[in-house]
């Protein structure tokens, strides 16, 4: 499938499989947590991707748990293990080539794993993060995507967001923004209705007209 071919106004990113790989890493920390509870770890591996840790918690603690504590207690694991975590192909470069002001970082992560992961994949902090702290409602519920684009002042509308997952995903077109699925991670492909890339490595921005741009192949 082709990449969008209209020109933006911003540009909207997710971080985990989408700006970097961090999968094995939140793979490690939730798998321990599930184990400690008496859970099967492969039930939560299947449903966290993408959503806020406190949906994934509440979705699975026990009655009774402290629902705070124990979101606390998964990010702090996850903070403490980002050894593996990398940048994917040309992403750094990509975003250094956005205008300034006209992309944001959109995550279901918190802000302190967010800065983590930033780090640990030798990535800048953006000027405009949208973490899990932000938001009443996360992923799938478009929440993110509008505060997102109401953080750079622009419409949704004119917004075009890079995702992984099949709640970020939801998510956007909930939001009302076009999507591009970021596949650098997924061993079997989404079937969902969008182009995808495998990283950023060949592809570029052209500027337009009042101050928009838009995204094409590098061989463009």
């Amino acid at each position: 499938m082709t990449l969008p071919t209209r020109p933006y106004s911003a540009f909207l990113f997710d971080m985990d499989g989408t700006l970097l790989t961090s999968i094995a890493s939140a793979e490690r920390a939730w798998t321990q947590w599930a184990l400690g509870h008496g859970l099967d770890p492969a039930d939560l591996i299947a449903v966290m991707h993408g959503v806020r840790a406190v949906e994934t918690v509440r979705r699975f603690a026990p009655p009774g748990a402290d629902i705070e504590a124990e979101t606390r207690a998964i990010t702090e694991a996850e903070i403490a293990d980002t050894s593996d975590v990398r940048e994917i192909a040309g992403a750094a470069a990509f975003l250094a080539s956005l205008p300034e002001g006209r992309w944001a970082l959109v995550t279901s992560a918190s802000r302190r794993l967010a800065e983590a992961r930033l780090a640990a994949a030798g990535m800048a902090l953006p000027a405009v993060i949208i973490s899990s702290e932000d938001v009443e409602h996360g992923k799938p519920a478009p929440d993110c995507f509008l505060a997102g684009a109401k953080a750079l002042g622009v419409d949704i509308s004119e917004c075009l967001v890079f995702e992984d997952t099949h709640a970020g995903i939801t998510a956007a077109q909930a939001a009302g923004a076009d999507v591009v699925v970021i596949t650098a991670t997924h061993k079997t492909p989404l079937d969902v209705a969008h182009p995808g890339l495998a990283h950023y490595a060949d592809v570029r921005i052209e500027h337009e007209a009042e101050g928009r741009f838009r995204l094409v192949t590098a061989s463009n």
